[in-house]
């Protein structure tokens, strides 16, 4: 095996971070056609029944990520984080395919949709384990001093698969007639994103293992069931779970779901709402970046802390504003504020979930609570909003949501290690700890 150094690092971090870019992509994209989406493979006569059907689709694919968290992440624990991420990127290039080449419902009925619902199923599968494998990936084989660096572009990919995505649909809804992006045009983002997967497995393919994991398998250890990594780590766990799942709530509304919002209840086309989230996504990435690298000097709580506080005093002020005088202007200028507090808190975030366990469950361990908080919290957070509008009649009732998760991952961070902050900075990310 070649060594770990011989590997140049920018290789590296584009490996781990173009894998992301194309779980992410293709999850933007079917977000953000939500509309188109419901009409081409769930036509009903009731534009509410079509849009819930479309959202509850896009929810199931949750249901697979703890499971593919699971699977995925005990698989690189045993067989290398290369390994891993080779085998998740194939998966997701055939997800996207099928939802790329899928026939839409007038040509062959009920089988379109349950196309789409396996493509689905599959991209969650391979999703639950991209981001703890491709996340521990990036932290170890990042310098002690940069590890919040490097783990924020891991958010970094996360980041541009988004702003990617939201280009290209706000390329498609206003260059395209309703029926030709009805007709065709829906599918262009999708097979925008195919080319991702080849240059993602060729770069995967010439990658070194993390040295750590070598350390780890040199190194002698006891056994580590599943049962006892769960008893062993519970309360690192659990914190991880509120970490991952109340931020999803602001990811997944924020940046998948408001250009739904803006459409069906502020009545703003929907490429000027794809035009306010580019603004705002340019700022969450390069912000992603520069918190990343402050919270290697400064620590992780007071910049995570920060970002939620002020998130969540600001979330209802700014829809209720939009909401009274819905324009571009006022729509781009809240994306920006919540989109550059959200970028703040993601600066860390990854580093901080990687931090909490020791190298031989790492990915594992991550995968269990960050999936399961996702898919909670996150994963049907646009069909829950479109109920909960439609039951309350209230139009601002994602903010509440929003503020919801904002206070559960501030309780969580109450309870974090911060390597940052310990009088030696130190934490287990380097040695090879058995489970006890």
């Amino acid at each position: 095996m070649r060594s770990h150094q011989s590997a140049p690092k920018a290789r590296q971090v584009a490996a781990a971070v173009i894998g992301n870019v194309l779980e992410w992509y293709d999850f933007i994209v079917f977000g953000l056609l939500t509309v188109v989406i419901s009409r081409v493979f769930f036509p009903t006569n009731s534009q509410y029944a079509s849009l819930l059907l479309t959202t509850a689709t896009f929810g199931v694919g949750f249901f697979m990520r703890p499971v593919g968290g699971l699977l995925l992440g005990i698989y690189a624990d045993r067989k290398g984080r290369k390994a891993s991420l080779l085998l998740i990127i194939g998966l997701m290039t055939v997800a996207m395919g099928m939802i790329a080449f899928a026939p839409p419902y007038a040509a062959i009925g009920i089988a379109a949709p349950l196309i789409i619902l396996l493509a689905r199923l599959l991209q969650g599968f391979a999703t639950g384990g991209e981001f703890s494998c491709a996340t521990t990936f990036l932290v170890e084989i990042a310098p002690p001093h940069r590890r919040c660096f490097y783990g924020s572009w891991q958010m970094f990919g996360l980041g541009m698969a988004v702003l990617t995505g939201t280009l290209l649909g706000a390329l498609v809804t206003r260059g395209l007639t309703p029926e030709a992006l009805d007709s065709w045009g829906w599918r262009i983002p999708f097979l925008f994103g195919l080319v991702i997967g080849p240059v993602g497995l060729y770069i995967r393919r010439h990658l070194d293992e993390t040295l750590d994991f070598v350390s780890m398998r040199t190194a002698p250890t006891e056994s580590h069931a599943f049962g006892s990594t769960l008893a062993a780590h519970f309360k690192e766990m659990v914190v991880c779970l509120g970490i991952s799942g109340g931020p999803s709530i602001q990811y997944y509304l924020l940046l998948v779901y408001m250009p739904t919002f803006a459409n069906t209840q502020l009545h703003l086309p929907l490429s000027a709402a794809l035009i306010a989230q580019s603004v705002g996504l340019v700022f969450l990435v390069l912000l992603v970046l520069l918190f990343g690298a402050l919270a290697d000097r400064v620590g992780r709580k007071p910049i995570m802390i920060g970002a939620f506080v002020l998130y969540l005093g600001l979330a209802y002020p700014l829809f209720s504003w939009v909401h009274q005088s819905p324009s571009l202007g006022h729509l781009m200028t809240m994306q920006i504020v919540l989109c550059s507090l959200l970028g703040a808190f993601y600066g860390p975030f990854a580093t901080v979930l990687v931090e909490q366990f020791p190298t031989r469950i790492r990915s594992t361990g991550l995968a269990i609570p960050y999936n399961l908080g996702v898919m909670l919290f996150g994963g049907f957070a646009q069909f829950f909003v479109t109920w909960l509008i439609h039951v309350t009649g209230s139009p601002i009732a994602p903010a509440f949501y929003m503020m919801f998760g904002a206070a559960i991952a501030l309780v969580s961070l109450l309870f974090i290690t911060d390597p940052a902050r310990e009088p030696r900075g130190q934490l287990a990310v380097s040695a090879p700890e058995p489970v006890v």
